[in-house]
């Protein structure tokens, strides 16, 4: 067996040995500066590592944003860490964008949503913006709100795509069973008590809700891609994640595209018998677990409390008056995050002060206007991006952002950081069916 390198892994490995050497004499030289310059060689070979592997990098940021480490640490350290947290996921996330714009090629996506922010931003600079929001916030936010479609702006071949499709697959198992050590070590629980048992994993159940969805679509594009058994065996532990998860919207959604495409869509590959099946014994699965299972909180309320809205009636009032002072042109992005003050009586019962309504939060910032540009946007993009799919991943892909429209009404469903999930699976899609 010939153990030689190949040329790639001599030229690392002779790199590597020469940057080694550089450090060492820089310390005999100068021992203060060893450690930065440890440091910047490090991050040198970060940058060279995700130019090399740029799949993987990618593939396994979208892993540890489906973990929601934003909450783990928010609980292990405390509110300083929550902001940070989600500021390095995204910005990571925009770097690696640039990576792939500069390894395969820019694509100015001109039906991309995330020109609606960019003009809210635009608008919210020129017009009246509420008091208590500087400007730094402003630009945070107008990032925080692009940055979830940063990967829609480049040309990456099949072999990304499909390393984002399969960790969008597993992102869910992932964040839970990274939990697992931890609520065994009696460091952070697994489940949750809120109205019922829920499942968090690594993060919270709503958020890691947001990160099921996604998966679940990636599971059903690629049984009708494939076929393959695994992907169905998949789709139910992500269903069965979902339920623990005790997140109503999610799953109501979820179980909607999932009937509707297993019901409506042709497939010799995956055949309507094996479908019909799962269906069956998924619903018989959940009267069942309805009946012996009421302390899981999809049962309890879903049962007990069917027009809870979990506080939501509590929000939308003040979010409803905000928007009324600039009906047409909002008060500017991130305005939204001033309208409940994080100390007042609402937040400290709710422990949030979001609106928990996407088309509330848009009405605050960019009024009317930013809506409608908004929503104009996504149905384009939408339309023409899944227009060259293979049918049954462009049925898959417009029923999963119709239920995301609905998902909207009750939920943060774009800027949260299961928002870069589901819209780098979105970017991958759509690459991966143009390669075709």
């Amino acid at each position: 067996m010939d153990a030689r390198l190949d040329p790639t892994g001599a030229r690392i490995l002779t790199a590597s040995a020469a940057l080694l050497t550089l450090a060492c004499a820089t310390g005999l030289a100068a021992p203060p500066l060893f450690w930065i310059t440890i440091a910047g060689m490090l991050a040198a070979g970060l940058v060279f590592l995700a130019f090399r592997f740029t799949p993987w990098f990618c593939a396994a940021w979208l892993l540890l944003t489906g973990m929601t480490l934003e909450m783990t640490l928010y609980d292990l350290i405390g509110p300083d860490a929550y902001q940070p947290t989600i500021a390095a996921i995204k910005a990571t996330q925009i770097a690696l964008a640039c990576v792939c714009a500069i390894r395969y090629g820019f694509r100015p996506d001109i039906l991309c949503p995330a020109w609606a922010f960019l003009a809210m931003f635009a608008l919210g600079t020129v017009h009246a913006s509420m008091p208590g929001i500087a400007t730094p916030d402003t630009l945070r936010s107008a990032i925080g709100s692009i940055a979830p479609f940063a990967f829609c702006f480049c040309r990456p071949p099949r072999d990304w795509a499909n390393a984002i499709v399969k960790a969008a697959k597993w992102a869910p198992a992932v964040a839970v069973a990274c939990g697992i050590p931890l609520a065994i070590a009696g460091i952070r629980p697994l489940f949750t008590d809120s109205g019922g048992w829920r499942l968090g994993g690594l993060g919270h159940p709503a958020f890691l809700a947001g990160v099921c969805l996604p998966a679940i679509y990636a599971c059903l594009i690629e049984l009708f891609r494939t076929g393959r058994k695994a992907d169905l065996r998949l789709l139910a532990a992500n269903l069965a994640i979902l339920v623990l998860t005790g997140a109503r919207a999610p799953f109501a959604y979820a179980a909607a595209v999932t009937s509707i495409a297993f019901l409506t869509i042709r497939s010799t590959i995956f055949p309507r018998r094996i479908r019909l099946i799962f269906l069956m014994t998924g619903i018989a699965l959940l009267f069942a677990a309805a009946a012996i299972a009421g302390e899981v909180r999809l049962f309890n309320v879903g049962l007990n409390e069917t027009t809870n809205l979990s506080g939501r009636d509590l929000l939308w009032p003040s979010f409803q008056d905000a928007a009324a002072r600039s009906p047409w042109f909002g008060s500017g992005i991130g305005a939204a995050n001033a309208v409940i003050p994080p100390d007042g009586r609402v937040a400290r019962l709710l422990h949030t002060w979001s609106a928990h309504n996407e088309y509330l939060r848009i009405l605050v910032e960019g009024g009317l206007t930013g809506l409608a540009m908004l929503f104009a946007l996504f149905a384009a993009w939408v339309c023409v991006h899944s227009h060259g799919l293979r049918p049954s991943s462009r049925r898959i892909v417009r029923l999963a952002f119709m239920a995301l429209a609905m998902h909207a009404v009750t939920d943060n469903v774009l800027i949260s950081t299961p928002a870069s999930v589901l819209f780098t699976f979105a970017a991958a899609v759509f690459t991966r069916d143009r390669a075709d």
